[in-house]
């Protein structure tokens, strides 16, 4: 049994969305090849060598996967995935927008968002916002999976894996990258963050959300998030968006400020190690996940806790 798995990055690093996806495959069992299609991505696959796990590393570089479009990437899988039994990716951006094609180019159902493995052929994945987890067996011959990074336990090195360069699919030439906004940020990415201070649509503005988020976010060296509707109301850009339509975290604390505690949200942020929920409202359902709750008016309670902070 042979497990293909996609390697996220941008041409220079390994993303750590893919140690999860890989820690996924051994989970399953067998041979794992890791797939990098990238352009100039040498450093990437010397430091995919190297990872726990990794039987063989395949390099197509070319300068049509420079950006990583789906369309050329999923052509790229889609040609070599009938030798594998699995075509295993994060259930990232990245993942969510390649995944799809692949499998829907093999007449094959994906099985997203996967949480567990039970054997080669049945996985567990969360359903209605998390509320109830299915457990699915797929007979496809090659399976399709997008996995859950927070449910599994990245993997480290150790690893010494062959590096074999492939030839690159053709290009597709159906969409080019214009452009790319980045949000440029000393804290910490989101997604892999150990502390997450979040802000919702109790701050009532953006200019509240940065005053009061922010000293306190810098005093932890945490990241900051939000919920949808805080986003929605134009406080903070997407990026920054923790839930069911954004990010799913799972720090080793998370701070939810103003936060009501839709089910939406709740289903990003759920499994985090400790949470910490201030709101005046002592029926907010964020209360109810939550291992230490403040029912204190944020803009008096936030900045105290920033100045205890030291």
């Amino acid at each position: 049994m042979s497990i293909l798995v996609i390697a996220e990055h941008d041409n220079a690093e390994v993303k750590a969305s893919t140690l999860n996806a890989i820690a996924a495959a051994k989970a399953i069992g067998g041979d794992i090849d890791l797939l990098v299609a990238g352009s100039g991505c040498g450093s990437v696959a010397e430091a995919a060598a190297r990872l726990d796990g990794v039987t063989r590393v395949l390099v197509a570089d070319a300068a049509h996967y420079a950006d990583q479009g789906a369309e050329n990437v999923a052509e790229l899988i889609s040609s070599r995935a009938s030798g594998y039994s699995h075509v295993l990716a994060p259930a990232t951006t990245f993942g969510k927008n390649v995944l799809p094609r692949v499998a829907a180019t093999l007449d094959m159902a994906q099985i997203s968002d996967i949480i567990a493995v039970e054997s080669a052929d049945t996985f567990k994945r969360p359903i209605y916002a998390g509320n109830a987890i299915a457990t699915v067996q797929s007979a496809d011959a090659v399976k399709v999976i997008t996995v859950r990074t927070t449910a599994f336990e990245a993997v480290g090195e150790g690893g010494s894996a062959s590096v074999e360069a492939i030839d690159a699919a053709v290009d597709t030439g159906m969409s080019s990258l214009v452009g790319r906004e980045l949000t440029v940020s000393e804290r910490p990415e989101l997604g892999a963050a150990g502390i997450i201070v979040s802000g919702g649509r109790g701050l009532g503005s953006g200019e509240n959300y940065h005053q009061l988020l922010e000293p306190l976010a810098d005093k932890l060296g945490a990241a900051l998030g939000a919920s949808r509707a805080a986003v929605d109301a134009g406080y903070v850009p997407n990026d920054y968006q923790v839930g069911q339509t954004g990010k799913i975290v799972a720090p080793q604390l998370y701070v939810a400020i103003g936060i009501s505690g839709a089910i939406q949200h709740l289903a990003g942020m759920k499994d985090s190690k400790v949470i910490v929920a201030i709101n005046k409202d002592e029926e907010a359902p964020i209360f109810q996940v939550a291992d230490y709750g403040l029912v204190a008016d944020l803009f008096e309670a936030v900045p105290a806790l920033t100045g205890e902070l030291g």
